[in-house]
């Protein structure tokens, strides 16, 4: 009988616990699903005056995710104040816990300086096309954690801020021009004169390759079974790939009407004679 007294205490006491918390938790729960509602809507409005303004995508697409993550983390705290930690208390959590997650997560606070840095140094902005980490690619997106980039082959590839700070960078768009070098071989038995008339004939007909500075062409070597030239030239970004690939079919099929070999590698066997 005493046993039954004992567990109606318990429950007793767990009812009063219940009804006590009750309050804080159903009240926690609005500030959660509310607040959740709000920070999307505030998310919205960002990207609405963002998208109104002209401002630097990288930048924007920085805060964008800063102001969503911030917002996240105001919610959390809120929510746990209102379950009834003391301030006092969830400080000292939170101080403790950031220790305890800055040594477990150093690479993500390496990828959010990275990304501090990016944004201040801005060695690429968002539609750049750039080669970093050994991937080449157009920057679609830059968050406070990674780089988004999209390939030619229309993946997305991520890369972490920090590395990618860290590292190499060959920013395309840096410059308004870039030049080409194309290097083709001909025959030993080949005009190298008419060779080079052919490719500076190629090159003044596209419009798309600049007259400043003029395309040139030399003789880079004497190789195994070819001379081999090298063509350069400049083009605007936005055309060069068009220029590029022009380049190439073009001299294949005037080198083919004008009897000039573009030899393959060979190898001459002797055999000696027997005594």
């Amino acid at each position: 009988m005493k046993q039954l007294e004992n567990y109606q205490e318990y429950i007793d006491k767990a009812v009063m616990w219940g009804i006590g918390v009750l309050p804080n938790l159903v009240m926690a729960i609005i500030i959660f699903f509310v607040g959740f509602w709000v920070i999307k809507f505030i998310n919205k409005m960002v990207r609405r005056f963002f998208a109104k303004k002209d401002y630097d995508e990288t930048l924007e697409s920085f805060l964008q995710s800063f102001i969503s993550i911030t917002l996240k983390a105001l919610l959390f705290v809120l929510v746990v104040t209102q379950l009834g930690v003391k301030t006092s208390s969830l400080v000292a959590i939170i101080g403790a816990a950031g220790l305890a997650i800055g040594l477990a997560l150093q690479g993500s606070l390496a990828n959010f300086a990275g990304g501090v840095l990016i944004l201040i140094f801005k060695p690429f902005k968002v539609g750049d096309f750039i080669s970093a980490q050994g991937i080449d690619g157009t920057v679609k997106e830059i968050s406070i954690f990674n780089t988004k980039l999209s390939t030619f082959g229309n993946q997305i590839a991520i890369l972490p801020n920090g590395q990618l700070s860290n590292g190499n960078i060959i920013n395309y768009n840096m410059e308004s021009t870039r030049r080409d070098k194309i290097d083709v071989g001909i025959g030993y038995g080949s005009n190298i004169k008419e060779a080079k008339e052919i490719l500076l004939q190629i090159c003044a007909e596209n419009p798309n390759i600049n007259t400043e500075p003029a395309p040139e062409v030399y003789v880079g070597a004497l190789g195994d079974s070819s001379v081999n030239l090298t063509l350069r030239f400049w083009a605007n970004n936005d055309v060069f790939w068009a220029a590029h690939f022009y380049v190439i079919e073009q001299t294949k099929l005037r080198f083919d009407a004008a009897g000039i070999e573009i030899p393959f590698p060979q190898r001459v066997m002797h055999q000696a004679a027997k005594g």
